[in-house]
């Protein structure tokens, strides 16, 4: 047994420890607006719902730990106290990781990670289409937790209105865990999926991917390739050489590319849609 004392821990270690031992944790898909309206996405582990009367969900931005900035997501709900939670589920979750990608403040990543824009019915935020359930808030409070990297800001939210697709309730109108097929997060690249157990999910391409905005346009409208296809493609710095606007047009290297994903075959999967 170990025995250590979080004082004389590097806070990337006592980072991870802490998620690695605290989890699964929901996931709050957060779509939040600044003053000038300007849209960011963003999903943050450290959430959950802590009151049914009011309805309250709490997530929180923590500081970056490298260099003790402070999330694009919190400078906006300290502007415009408004903010969706969306839900996340294992369709949209490749798409849901290449939103965290730290863009620079201005770029929507409803469109970088290939999400639609749904208007939302009490607040300015946005919601996301795809996502199962979506949750309109007023953002009642902002504590902070402390001013040093790995910082947590407890953003309290209260619930507005509820959207929830009606294809994942059941029989007596009640969501279905099976059919709503939840995801969550452990510790590194590790995730949890309700129906299934563990399963793992790259990071973000730090040199920024390009999205799934920047694919090739007969990618981008593949019957084939789904939303977690094309996220996953489009976590590249750069469109592979030999990449053009017609790449991947053809079903059966669509097909096949397909198959390379799913065994985590990037770079191969981009061979074959190039090659065809």
């Amino acid at each position: 047994m170990l025995h250590l004392d979080p004082n004389e821990l590097q806070t990337p270690e006592l980072h991870g420890y802490l998620l690695g031992a605290i989890g699964p944790r929901p996931i709050c898909f957060a779509s939040t607006v600044d003053e000038e309206g300007k849209v960011n996405l963003a999903p943050y582990s450290f959430f959950n719902v802590f009151s049914a009367r009011p309805p309250i969900l709490i997530f929180s931005p923590a500081r970056r730990v490298r260099d003790n900035t402070v999330k694009h997501t919190l400078e906006n709900v300290q502007a415009v106290p408004e903010v969706v939670i969306n839900v996340v589920n294992y369709a949209m979750v490749q798409q849901m990781s290449l939103a965290s990608t730290e863009y620079p403040k201005g770029v929507n990543e409803f469109v970088k990670a290939g999400f639609t824009m749904e208007p939302s019915q009490t607040v300015r935020p946005p919601r996301v289409k795809e996502a199962p359930v979506q949750l309109e808030c007023k953002v009642v409070n902002v504590v902070s937790l402390g001013a040093q990297g790995g910082a947590g800001n407890l953003v309290m939210a209260q619930v507005e209105r509820l959207h929830i697709n009606q294809e994942i309730l059941n029989a007596q109108g009640q969501i279905d865990p099976e059919k709503i097929d939840l995801v969550s997060r452990m510790g590194g690249n590790w995730y949890s999926r309700a129906k299934s157990g563990l399963f793992e999910v790259a990071k973000p391409n730090s040199d920024l991917g390009i999205g799934i905005d920047a694919l090739p346009r007969a990618m981008r409208q593949s019957k084939i390739l789904s939303g977690n296809d094309l996220a996953q493609l489009a976590n590249v710095s750069a469109l592979p050489e030999g990449a053009h606007e017609h790449s991947g047009k053809d079903i059966n290297a669509q097909k096949k590319a397909k198959q390379f994903i799913e065994q985590g075959a990037i770079e191969q999967a981009w061979q074959v849609l190039i090659q065809e």
